[in-house]
């Protein structure tokens, strides 16, 4: 889900299509969910301002997540960042991000 405020993006918590997937693979698919959704809304990764990640098991999965995580943000663009374990809604679910960005200016 997309919400829009005075030009700030909130996504909702994403998560993977294929949740048999592995924490590398889910957190791809996170992102490009992400990525397809900030276009919708008129942005891209480039203009985050924060981003929530949950991980079902942080001591495991932290390092593969975040290997990934650090290819697709763009360099000195990293947003303000909390990463926490959780329970997940499903038992398959290895990650889930929520995303704010600002929409950019046209």
């Amino acid at each position: 889900m997309i919400v829009e405020h005075s030009g700030v993006i909130h996504l909702s918590g994403q998560v993977a299509e294929d949740p048999d997937a592995d924490i590398q693979d889910q957190t791809r698919s996170v992102l490009a969910r992400i990525d397809a959704l900030l276009a919708e809304a008129g942005t891209t990764n480039e203009q985050l301002l924060s981003a929530t990640i949950y991980l079902r098991d942080i001591a495991n999965d932290f390092a593969p997540m975040n290997e990934v995580w650090n290819a697709w943000v763009p360099d000195g663009l990293a947003p303000a960042r909390a990463c926490v374990e959780a329970r997940m809604a499903r038992p398959q679910l290895l990650v889930e991000i929520s995303i704010i960005a600002v929409r950019l200016a046209h």
